[in-house]
């Protein structure tokens, strides 16, 4: 398994690349091709006393900044770290590709590269969040902001391959986000969604509204990238200011500092479930590749856990499986 990373992409690139790839070559085997400023990847690499002959370099003396419109950068830096890595998979050179960048612009370059699966008219990005029975699946996350009803419904046949070949749930439920639970509710475009996806195979069950997405009872979440990005961000600052506020709590009390310590098991449990490394990266489905989505602040963890998924990705044939689930249609 050979998987690109696109080593510029992080908020602290290519340090959490480097480190990522290392722990991806010893834990998984991993061939990786670290892509970027070669004098950097290099310094970074030379921190390391045992580095793996399975981690090479090609150069790339551009790199798109998070602040960079997509398309334009796009088009204009053809040597950026995103766009030569993404050549690589497109000339079949390696199985997958990694990138904690501007997700606008690897949206960008893996459309135009790779180009669409047959049948699919827009990509999508699916999250795998933690639930109260397991995880789930929420697509769109930030892909396609204004999609038509169709492309939900197709985001509905891609995350249902990608729930049954990768998180290995036999029938995985599908709901539709909305602001209520009835039919009649919601946009017209929603409207139409919940006809295309009420009509269709899919293990579909209906409108779910915001207070159903962490509950676990849907596996799968479908709603436009607008919303799906917001929810993301949302959720994100929850976890993130409760975790603080509980952190002042129970400094601030000696009987709930000594309750802690008794409960720190359960604590570094809930700390590993909620935790956005251990899920990797976010798969960009419908592009005829593999393309994984990190997050900008990713970690090594994050690397490594989105290299992973790639492979998993690759041997788990899952663009195979959402053709064939395409065919029936």
């Amino acid at each position: 398994m050979r998987i690109v990373v696109d080593a510029m992409g992080s908020d602290q690139a290519p340090a959490v690349e480097v480190e990522g790839a290392l722990q991806a070559a010893q834990e998984y085997g991993s061939e990786v091709l670290l892509v970027g400023d070669e004098t950097a990847i290099k310094k970074e690499l030379e921190k390391h006393t045992a580095v793996s002959n399975k981690i090479s370099i090609l150069h790339a003396p551009e790199r798109i900044e998070m602040d960079e419109p997509a398309a334009l950068s796009v088009r204009r830096k053809r040597k950026s770290s995103i766009v030569v890595g993404l050549d690589i998979v497109k000339r079949e050179e390696a199985d997958g590709f990694v990138s904690a960048g501007n997700t606008g612009a690897v949206v960008c370059a893996a459309t135009l590269s790779l180009r669409m699966l047959p049948g699919i008219e827009r990509p999508g990005i699916a999250i795998v969040i933690p639930t109260l029975l397991g995880t789930s699946v929420i697509m769109d996350v930030g892909a396609n902001i204004n999609p038509k009803p169709l492309h939900l419904f197709q985001y509905g046949i891609m995350a249902d391959a990608y729930c049954k070949y990768i998180l290995h749930k036999e029938n995985p439920k599908v709901g539709l986000l909305n602001v209520g639970e009835e039919e009649t509710k919601g946009t017209e475009f929603v409207k139409e969604a919940h006809t295309l996806l009420s009509e269709s195979k899919l293990n579909f069950v209906g409108n779910i509204e915001g207070r159903d997405i962490y509950t676990g009872n849907v596996d799968i979440i479908l709603c436009d990238g607008f919303v799906g990005n917001v929810i993301l961000k949302v959720s994100e600052s929850i976890i993130d200011t409760l975790v603080k506020a509980l952190k002042n709590e129970i400094k601030s009390n000696l009987i709930a500092t000594l309750g802690a310590a008794l409960a720190s098991s359960a604590f570094n449990a809930l700390k590993k479930k909620m935790d956005y490394a251990e899920y990797g990266g976010a798969p960009l489905l419908g592009v005829d590749g593999r393309c994984i989505i990190s997050h900008g602040s990713s970690n090594p963890k994050a690397i490594k856990n989105a290299i992973r998924v790639a492979g998993e990705f690759k041997t788990n044939s899952v663009n195979k499986h959402i053709l064939e689930e395409l065919e029936t249609y």
